[in-house]
């Protein structure tokens, strides 16, 4: 299925874990595409993969990763070496704090290329560095982003499928579908007519000095992620003994909540611009491409909002063919432009602001 290959690199060695899986053939009678599904728009969509492929989008720059990552390094060592050379009064302190949450927001887009193999054409290579990155430089499980964010990618907007909407209903109310069932039911956990407010103060600066902090150390307990956990540990104790030797206790205390307010906000506003005012219900099991496209919206191009969401502004692209080094996504858009008018489907392009916007 379409899935199955956008998903893994290596479909030689997963084929070899599906064959004790196999329960026969569909009879010859029998549909190869659901009734659900666009019988010619999987067909075009497969040939499309096919070009890509042929096209080499989907080999990596190492180069371009390489240079990423060293930006990350420089910036997290500056951070530090603020503080140590300049003292830690107020101006220092709040550039030392800009500097490291750039440090991890770019961190966790990196991550994010590694979680879905595009760095290296060797899949452990991405394993083994997306644990440098996720556990050592951002201090979370590799496994718990992997677990989470592959649901995500096979249903995203799905509700009870995708984890990144399970806000809904006990925070605020997605979608408008989903908001007329609350209402018909009579359902309140909170004051969604305010909910548009409430945001500002919840999800943007909380989501990772509180639930991600508490959700990634559960998970890897309770399923063991014990190399994660060891790799997590790392990240707290570099970090409390280079920063504990330049701050006093409440500093510092203040200085890493602080630090994760300003990286939540960005990664927040970021995440959920491409999603959140897209359609939000129950799975409709679509083909793959209509599944995506009616989750998912891009932002436009330009070298600033590239490199600030990690080129998560070319989401539909990125949701298409997940494995794809980022650095090519703009090449492969107008194929994909072309395939979305050639069916009809929305393919949905806004400015930075506009999208920020849609999510309120």
């Amino acid at each position: 299925q379409d899935a199955f290959v956008a998903f893994h690199v290596d479909r030689v060695l997963v084929n070899k874990y599906l064959k004790s899986l196999e329960i026969g053939e569909l009879a010859p009678d029998q549909p190869s595409i659901e009734p659900t599904k666009n019988k010619m728009l999987v067909k075009d969509f497969r040939e499309l993969r096919a070009t890509v492929e042929k096209m080499g989008l989907l080999k990596p720059n190492q180069l371009f990763f390489f240079l990423h990552l060293a930006h990350i390094l420089l910036l997290d060592t500056a951070a530090w070496l603020i503080l140590l050379y300049f003292g830690t009064s107020l101006m220092p302190f709040i550039i030392s704090l800009v500097v490291l949450t750039i440090s991890q927001v770019q961190a966790s887009w990196l991550q994010h290329d590694l979680g879905h193999l595009s760095v290296f054409r060797k899949t452990k290579w991405n394993h083994l560095l997306h644990k440098f990155v996720m556990c050592h430089l951002i201090g979370a499980s590799a496994k718990w982003w992997t677990l989470l964010h592959s649901q995500h990618h096979a249903k995203p907007n799905c509700f009870e499928k995708d984890p990144d909407i399970d806000m809904h209903p006990f925070l605020f109310t997605l979608g408008k579908k989903l908001s007329v069932e609350l209402g018909i039911k009579k359902k309140k956990y909170m004051p969604y007519n305010h909910q548009h407010k409430y945001f500002f103060i919840t999800l943007p600066p909380l989501l990772f000095p509180t639930y991600f902090h508490y959700h990634t150390f559960y998970i890897a307990y309770t399923k063991r992620y014990w190399v994660d956990l060891a790799w997590m540990l790392t990240f707290y104790i570099r970090f409390f003994f280079t920063y504990g030797s330049l701050l006093e206790i409440k500093s510092l205390l203040a200085y890493y909540f602080i630090f994760r307010m300003l990286e939540s906000s960005w990664f927040v506003w970021v995440s959920q611009m491409n999603h959140i005012p897209m359609d939000i219900y129950y799975d409709k099991n679509l083909d793959w491409v209509s599944t995506q496209l009616q989750a998912t919206c891009n932002v436009e191009q330009s070298l600033f909002n590239d490199w600030f969401t990690g080129h998560l502004n070319f989401q539909i692209e990125h949701h298409l063919f997940p494995t794809m080094p980022r650095h090519n996504y703009w090449k492969v858009a107008p194929l994909v432009k072309s395939l979305c008018a050639k069916h009809g489907i929305e393919y949905q392009c806004k400015p930075l602001l506009t999208a920020f916007a849609d999510i309120v």
